[in-house]
């Protein structure tokens, strides 16, 4: 099965092309929330954190998110050695999906494609950039936050520029005509590529 990965920093919009291409049939995976989800519902994760991060890590069986943000934030350390902890987790779980699925291709959309090394097990890479202004006035008005951590955010992932020379397609998303214009000559690109 041929996987696609699909990435872009935070605020750069890879919901809504991932939103665009499963309206032609492609499956998708999304690292992120299945990490999430992951992060609740394993035993072995749920200790390996609480190790990691202390009791403060989980309330009521929830992963404190805001507690773990403001660590990880603070402390890039802390936010490697809870990929480590993830991430492996998050690739069986992908692999175990994969196998279900019948398409010509499937996107694995994940923030942190790169910076996890996932990017080695896609065979192309979908890159969706916008400007830095664009990105921040989105997560303004998406999340409750502020300037301040979404720079935080940004200062952890890897630059666009970097991400663009490991890319095969860039989508540039500033409008959502654009953008599906853009994913509809790349879906067909990538369907006579699989023939």
């Amino acid at each position: 099965m041929t996987v696609v990965g699909l990435t872009g920093g935070i605020g750069s919009g890879k919901t809504t092309v991932a939103k665009a291409f499963n309206a032609f049939g492609i499956p998708i995976y999304i690292a992120d929330e299945e990490a999430k989800k992951l992060m609740n519902r394993s035993k072995i994760i749920r200790r390996k954190l609480i190790a990691l991060f202390g009791e403060q890590a989980y309330n009521n069986h929830e992963l404190n998110r805001p507690f773990i943000a403001s660590v990880i934030y603070r402390d890039k350390d802390y936010l490697s050695k809870m990929n480590d902890i993830v991430h492996p987790k998050v690739a069986k779980h992908f692999l175990r999906w994969l196998n279900k699925q019948n398409a010509p291709y499937v996107l694995k959309e994940s923030a942190i494609l790169f910076e996890s090394n996932s990017y080695k097990k896609c065979n192309f890479i979908v890159l969706v950039v916008a400007s830095k202004e664009l990105k921040i006035k989105r997560l303004l008005k998406r999340d409750n936050t502020t300037k301040e951590k979404i720079q935080a955010i940004m200062n952890n992932q890897l630059n666009d520029d970097e991400k663009a020379k490991r890319s095969d397609y860039i989508i540039k998303n500033t409008t959502l005509e654009n953008t599906q214009k853009q994913v509809k000559i790349i879906h067909k690109s990538l369907l006579k590529k699989l023939q």
